[in-house]
């Protein structure tokens, strides 16, 4: 099994609406794939963590990197795991501009109006995604 985690840049500010099409999509096809993830957005920047066999989640990348709605698709790290870090969410979510995690580690440098996720170190994402999946539970 692999975690996958990549930032990429959507071409506008999302809405409401488009998060929620993006979400129940995804929800279904990595269900049905045994993927697992999160996925956290702020202002037009997403990070996510995708988790399963590679042969399931190589091929999502892919088509990830080839979706027209974002660009500067950026993978951060991909390693092997032993066990999912985030087993019961075919796609966990969370619009950090809609709350404020600055207690988290990394998430401060995330709030910061003038952050480009694209700059983000992949050990702070890593520290950042385990964070979170602790907070909300």
């Amino acid at each position: 099994m692999i975690q996958l985690a990549y930032v990429s840049s959507a071409l506008g500010l999302l809405t409401a609406d488009d998060i929620a099409n993006i979400l129940t999509t995804s929800r279904e096809k990595n269900g049905n794939r045994g993927i697992t993830g999160m996925l956290l957005y702020k202002g037009g920047n997403i990070l996510q963590i995708l988790e399963g066999e590679e042969a399931q989640v190589l091929p999502l990348f892919e088509t990830i990197q080839k979706d027209e709605r974002h660009k500067g698709v950026m993978k951060l790290y991909q390693k092997s795991v032993e066990a999912r870090d985030f087993p019961e969410w075919t796609m966990g979510f969370h619009d950090l501009s809609a709350g404020d995690f600055r207690q988290l580690e990394g998430f401060s440098k995330i709030l910061d109006p003038d952050f480009d996720m694209q700059t983000i170190n992949p050990s702070v994402a890593a520290k950042l995604l385990t964070s979170f999946r602790t907070v909300v539970r």
